[in-house]
């Protein structure tokens, strides 16, 4: 099951994808719970309640996508460094606040989040905040979808609370990354977090196992298999849910592979005019345009 949140008839609408992607159905629900998206879906099934009706089709091409979850419930659960090409990438920039001597890849799975309010949809823009950062880069990350909250979930039962999945590119402004010795502030900022297209249910779509990609202006950039993580998704909830209940629509980014624009020499940070199409197998893609903008 595919399930985006879009505007029609200038209305915000939730409903489910065709297998052929090329229409949509709205569930029958007040626009006020439409509004947030896929998030409502989620919980009603979480609720162990049926889900509302569909009504009939429409051209997809009719509809403008939404981020599947325009304002998730809470902060995104983002991981650092989780692939191994991409931690010695980082750990070599001179931006890795984190990196230890001799220890570029981490022993245990590093966390930090990013505020919902940076979420934006799969074609909006990234922009580029002039006067704060013009080191912005780019980031491809397949995202995990909570659907059966919990604490203390073992690994061995992590798939269990798994609804699906989505894109999101963690777009971060290295300088801020780098100077304030966290990660949250850079990785924060308005149009930080492009993500969709739309849901997908892990009974569609494989994530221990799916080829996510980068490109810019063409160009790509990132070409990495979620097979090559190096905590994996099991893990990641079992680390997570540890002492932190999970709740149904919560979000956890598993991570970047190598290729970012900090890991070129010199880096090939994201200017006005360029454009980020991620792609991730059995998901789809999201493509975002770049533009300056001003601080008022």
């Amino acid at each position: 099951m595919k399930i985006a949140a879009y505007i029609r008839d200038g209305v915000p609408r939730v409903g489910q994808v065709s297998a052929d992607m090329k229409s949509v159905q709205d569930f029958d629900i007040p626009a006020l719970v439409a509004g947030r998206g896929a998030l409502a879906i989620v919980e009603t099934q979480a609720r162990g309640e049926n889900l509302p009706k569909l009504l009939a089709p429409v051209a997809l091409s009719s509809v403008k996508l939404k981020a599947p979850m325009p304002q998730p419930r809470r902060n995104i659960f983002c991981v650092g460094k989780n692939y191994f090409a991409h931690a010695r990438e980082f750990a070599g920039s001179g931006f890795d606040s984190s990196a230890k001597a001799g220890g570029d890849i981490p022993e245990v799975p590093i966390y930090f989040t990013k505020v919902p309010e940076c979420v934006v949809g799969p074609t909006d823009f990234i922009e580029i905040p002039l006067g704060v950062s013009e080191a912005i880069d780019y980031e491809v990350e397949l995202a995990v979808v909570i659907g059966k909250g919990g604490k203390g979930i073992k690994a061995a039962d992590a798939m269990q609370h798994v609804w699906g999945y989505t894109i999101i590119n963690d777009v971060t402004a290295r300088d801020w990354q780098q100077r304030h010795l966290q990660w949250h502030l850079g990785k924060s900022f308005d149009s930080f977090c492009p993500m969709g297209p739309w849901l997908v249910s892990a009974d569609e779509c494989d994530g221990a196992n799916i080829q996510v990609r980068c490109y810019v202006n063409g160009e790509l950039r990132q070409d990495a298999s979620t097979a090559d993580l190096i905590f994996s998704i099991p893990k990641l909830i079992e680390t997570l849910s540890a002492g932190i209940t999970l709740y149904p629509g919560d979000i956890i980014a598993t991570g970047t592979p190598v290729g970012v624009g900090i890991g070129f020499k010199p880096p090939k940070y994201l200017k006005h005019g360029d454009v980020v199409r991620q792609e991730i197998d059995g998901i789809g893609f999201i493509e975002n345009p770049v533009r300056n903008s001003s601080i008022r």
